[in-house]
């Protein structure tokens, strides 16, 4: 079974939890996370110096690119586990699995100072990594 792990670039812990995803014998995506923490930034400074607009960008070869290269390997994966903290691409990713009743967790990095609701439609939500991992055992 195929994990994607869903999170920011910024996140230092993404290759910690796929390595403990991958110890649990999981087939783990947390590639993209080898982009580096300032991607994205490095992205949109590079489409401002073209003088394009964010939708310009968006739909051009570099991201379209990437774009695929994500939902490829959202669409082959049997669980999702977004380990927060995340960004607000990461909320669509989740949202995406989700809507083809996959297996969605939430690891989250301690009690939340706002509470959210919605967080009842991902499969089930943690905070500490040992019960996830928990979870995930009964599902290899």
């Amino acid at each position: 079974m195929k994990i994607y792990v869903i999170s920011s670039l910024k996140n230092p812990e993404v290759p910690h939890l796929g390595n403990r995803l991958r110890d649990l014998g999981y087939d783990v995506m947390d590639h993209w996370w080898g982009g580096g923490p300032e991607a994205d930034d490095c992205w949109q400074e590079y489409e401002r110096i073209r003088g394009r607009t964010y939708k310009e960008a968006l739909y051009d070869h570099y991201a379209t690119h990437i774009w695929k290269y994500d939902k490829y390997h959202l669409d082959t994966s049997d669980i999702g586990v977004m380990l927060l903290p995340v960004g607000r691409s990461a909320h669509i990713e989740l949202g995406y699995l989700m809507g083809q009743d996959k297996l969605t967790f939430v690891l989250f990095d301690g009690e939340p100072e706002r509470y959210e609701v919605m967080y009842r439609f991902a499969t089930d939500v943690f905070f500490n990594q040992e019960d996830l991992l928990e979870e995930l055992s009964k599902h290899v």
